[in-house]
C-alpha cells in the first residue's frame, strides 16, 4: 500500500534546503534503485495531427494552426521498422503515439494490435499512448504485448480547466484505472511551465502519489512552446525548479521510474546532471519526441558516458517496482 502525504508535507519536501533536498532523494534513490541505471526508450508518432482535443500545448491539436502537419496511422511495417532501429540505437522500450481523443474499436485499432505484436516480438517492452481506452481493449492490447500505456494527467485538478476543456480529470484518471485493471504498468506525468503556480505542480505529484500502487513510470515535461498553440509565449520553468519537482517525485514515489521527457532540448548538460542527480533516471532517445525536437542520441550517449552512468535493463526495472530490486552496487 502506498503512503499517502498531504500537501502540506509536500510543500515542506519541495522546499527543503536545495542540497537537503538533493541528499534526500539520493538518500531515496540509492536504498530502492541503481543510481547510475537509466533505462532509454524511443517515443514514435504513429498517427500525427487532427485530434479533436483542444490542450493549448499540444500543435497536434485540430483547434490551432500549428507548423505540425497531419499525418495517417502508419503502417504496422513501417512502425516496425522504426522499431528497429530504435533497438539498434540503444532503446530498450519502444513507445507509440497516436494523436486520437479515444481508442476506437475497428480497422485501426486492429493495425496498433498487430504492430504491437510484431514490435514486442523484437524484444522491446512496448508503450501505447493513445487517449483514453476502455478496459476491455486495454486487455486486448496487453494480449498483444503492450506492457506499458501512457496517459499522462498534465497538471492539477484545479489548474486543468486552464488547460483542457475536452475532456475532465476523471476521465483521465479512469483511463488509469482501466489500464491498471487490465494488467498493464502505467504511465503517468505531466508538463511543468504552462502557467501553473508551485502548488499546481505538487497537487499533480500529490495525484500521482496518490494511486496505489504508483505509477511504474513518471514523464516529467518541461513545455515545449510552440507558435500557433495559446501558450506559445510561456516563459521556460526554471531548471532549480524543474529539478526540485524531479527530486520531490523521486522521494514521494521510490520505485517509480522518473523519465526526464520533453524539453530537455533546452537543457544544458548541468541542468540534466542536476536531474539524474535528484533521481531522475530513464530519457528519450531520437531526434523526435512525437513531433517536438529532442536532443542528438550522440550527446545523450556522451553524457550518460561522462557521468558514468549505463543503460537499465528493463527486468532489473520491474523489479524496482515490485519490491525487490535490492541494489547492492548502490550503497557499496
Amino acid at each position: 500500500m502506498t503512503t499517502r502525504h498531504t500537501l502540506e508535507q509536500i510543500r515542506e519536501i519541495y522546499h527543503l534546503p536545495f542540497t537537503t533536498l538533493i541528499h534526500r532523494a539520493q538518500e531515496v534513490h540509492q536504498k530502492h534503485q541503481d543510481p547510475s541505471g537509466v533505462q532509454l526508450c524511443t517515443l514514435q508518432s504513429i498517427k500525427t495531427g487532427k485530434c479533436p482535443e483542444n490542450c493549448k500545448y499540444c500543435p497536434q491539436s485540430a483547434h490551432y494552426d500549428t507548423p505540425v502537419d497531419a499525418e495517417p496511422l502508419m503502417d504496422v511495417e513501417e512502425i516496425t521498422s522504426k522499431a528497429v532501429e530504435a533497438k539498434s540505437g540503444g532503446a530498450s522500450r519502444f513507445c507509440m503515439g497516436a494523436a486520437w481523443r479515444d481508442v476506437r474499436d475497428g480497422a485501426k485499432f486492429d493495425s496498433v494490435l498487430r504492430t504491437v505484436r510484431e514490435v514486442s516480438n523484437l524484444g522491446l517492452e512496448v508503450c501505447c499512448t493513445m487517449g483514453m481506452l476502455r478496459e476491455d481493449q486495454a486487455m486486448r492490447l496487453k494480449e498483444a504485448g503492450c506492457t506499458v500505456y501512457n496517459h499522462n494527467l498534465d497538471t492539477s485538478r484545479e489548474f486543468y480547466p486552464e488547460i483542457i476543456t475536452t475532456r475532465t480529470y476523471d476521465d483521465r484518471l479512469q483511463t488509469l484505472r482501466n489500464v491498471r485493471n487490465a494488467g498493464l504498468e502505467v504511465c503517468a506525468g505531466g508538463i511543468l511551465g504552462m502557467g501553473e503556480t508551485t502548488d499546481d505542480r505538487l497537487r499533480l505529484l500529490k495525484e500521482l502519489a496518490d494511486l496505489d500502487p504508483h505509477p511504474e513510470s513518471v514523464p516529467i515535461n518541461a513545455l515545449v512552446p510552440v507558435p500557433g498553440t495559446p501558450l506559445e509565449n510561456e516563459e521556460p520553468v526554471s531548471s532549480f525548479d524543474f529539478v526540485r519537482i524531479v527530486a520531490t517525485a523521486r522521494i514521494l514515489m521510490p520505485r517509480s521510474i522518473v523519465r526526464l521527457s520533453a524539453g530537455r532540448t533546452a537543457m544544458n548538460a548541468e541542468a540534466q546532471a542536476l536531474c539524474f542527480l535528484a533521481g531522475a533516471n530513464s530519457i528519450f532517445l531520437g531526434e523526435k519526441l512525437l513531433t517536438t525536437p529532442n536532443p542528438e542520441k550522440s550527446e545523450d550517449f556522451r553524457l550518460l558516458e561522462e557521468l558514468g552512468l549505463h543503460p537499465l535493463d528493463p527486468a532489473e526495472a520491474r523489479q524496482y517496482h515490485r519490491g525487490n530490486g535490492a541494489v547492492a552496487s548502490a550503497v557499496s
